[in-house]
């Protein structure tokens, strides 16, 4: 078969779900994959990352076992075990996807999709021979790839990207990471625990994680320092030579202009993702970009009719769950049901180092200058009998509200778990709940979901346990 209702390129988080929904609205759906189903993701992404940063917190458990009464003998990080376990996992979860798209009969094309008129798709496969396919829509969904940074080339030897981050052959003694949000820090929290000595190197001024609040930023650097990483916040890398045995980076502060040089057995670039959108067919349907990324409409379609595009190659948060939402809503509108439209400003972000990081909504920052008058709140875990009891006591919640009429402007938190709190707030805001409302929803004691109760009532002046 070569002629479809709906064919998607690529199976990332956003593809796959797109084809599932598709098929259970009855469209004959088509995915076009050209690695592994699950795209980086499931992969290379979001999934064994986690695999890694969990065997780092089962170690630092074993390292601390005495806090807890417990005594073990002296552990040592297997460093092949671990990457094994986490490539295991991805494994396993790239199959779940198999299973999904055979449960949906999905078709699966193996190749490199490129649009051509029609709109069509060819495909080409590993031995060069393509094949044409029609469908009367085409979602492009083919993801994102590690920014690369003109002073920063990346070789895969000294100078590497995430990908080769969770597969090394062997473990560094020193790392320098290059850029602080999500990927820097949690590349950076599961080396240092499992014993290389890292250096995290942002660009921007804030430092640790700069698109968080203020706060968040503040409170990690300081715990990072804690744990023995050093951290350069403001600087930028201005050069590196590996043309030795020992890796120099050189890097400048830039409000100062000092310089300085960090040794190094390997340099990891975590700058940010970049779209892939070269070569599959863009230019030559007359499909509009801007600076990458394609340009869409509510709804995902692009200026070209039956073509759409969702995921990384928009210019939208680079999330997981934000490109599943996205092929849910696209695939919905092709099948002629009403969705709204995505509100972008109440996407949660996590963030999975120890701490970890979640927030949603508006910064303290943006929501002044979005003109609102404030009432904020923070509550420390210092106070928390759960997270005290845990031996987790470390970061806060802070929670931001519209001082006239309550509104939820937005929530900050760090510490352990939190990334499994975050959705209370996501769903109170777009259920448009008050400050009050979440004050005199009962939260369970002992949990450290009642820090998001704490932190509202402190907001209103009405904490208890501050």
């Amino acid at each position: 078969m070569t002629n479809f209702d709906l064919i998607v390129i690529g199976s990332g988080p956003g593809g796959y779900v797109a084809a599932i929904r598709a098929s259970q609205l009855g469209l004959n759906t088509a995915v076009i994959e050209r690695e592994s189903l699950g795209g980086i993701c499931l992969n290379w992404g979001c999934i064994p990352t986690k695999a890694l940063l969990k065997s780092a917190q089962v170690f630092e458990y074993l390292n601390h076992a005495s806090d807890y009464g417990i005594k073990v003998g002296e552990s040592t990080a297997d460093f092949n075990a671990i990457i094994q376990r986490s490539r295991g996992v991805a494994d396993g979860m790239s199959k779940g996807v198999q299973f999904l798209m055979k449960k949906n009969k999905i078709t699966v094309i193996k190749g490199t999709g490129k649009l051509v008129a029609g709109p069509s798709v060819s495909v080409t496969d590993e031995e060069g021979k393509s094949t044409t396919y029609t469908a009367k829509h085409i979602i492009v969904a083919t993801g994102g790839r590690a920014k690369q940074l003109l002073n920063l080339p990346i070789d895969g030897q000294k100078i590497i990207e995430y990908r080769k981050a969770m597969s090394l052959e062997n473990q560094p003694k020193r790392m320098v990471v290059v850029g602080a949000g999500a990927i820097g820090v949690e590349f950076g929290y599961f080396y240092h625990s499992i014993g290389t000595e890292v250096s995290i190197v942002e660009f921007m001024e804030q430092g640790l994680v700069p698109r968080e609040d203020a706060d968040i930023s503040k409170e990690l650097a300081k715990l990072y320092a804690r744990k023995g990483m050093k951290v350069y916040g403001g600087w930028s890398v201005e050069s590196v030579d590996t043309s030795g045995k020992d890796i120099k980076v050189h890097v400048k502060n830039r409000k100062d202009g000092k310089m300085e040089v960090i040794e190094c057995d390997v340099v990891l670039s975590a700058a940010g993702v970049t779209p892939n959108t070269e070569n599959i067919g863009l230019e030559d349907l007359g499909i509009a970009t801007d600076r990458g990324y394609i340009k869409v409409d509510d709804f995902y379609q692009t200026n070209v009719p039956g073509v759409y595009a969702i995921g990384d190659v928009l210019a939208t948060q680079a999330l997981a769950h934000v490109a599943s939402a996205e092929a849910i809503t696209c695939v919905e509108k092709i099948a002629g049901h009403h969705p709204e439209p995505i509100d972008y400003n109440n996407i949660p972000g996590c963030t999975y180092c120890v701490p970890e990081v979640a927030s949603v909504g508006y910064t303290e920052q943006a929501a002044k200058e979005a003109g609102h008058e404030l009432l904020i709140g923070k509550f420390p875990f210092t106070a928390s009998g759960k997270a005290k009891a845990a031996g987790h006591s470390e970061g806060f919640v802070k929670v931001i509200f519209d001082k006239k009429y309550g509104e939820f402007l937005g929530a900050h938190m760090i510490g352990h778990n939190v990334t499994e709190l975050i959705a209370e707030v996501v769903v109170a805001r777009k259920l448009e709940s008050t400050g009050h409302e979440i004050i005199k929803s009962i939260h369970p004691h002992p949990t450290m979901s009642e820090a998001i109760m704490e932190a509202a009532a402190a907001a209103y002046g009405e904490v208890i346990h501050l």
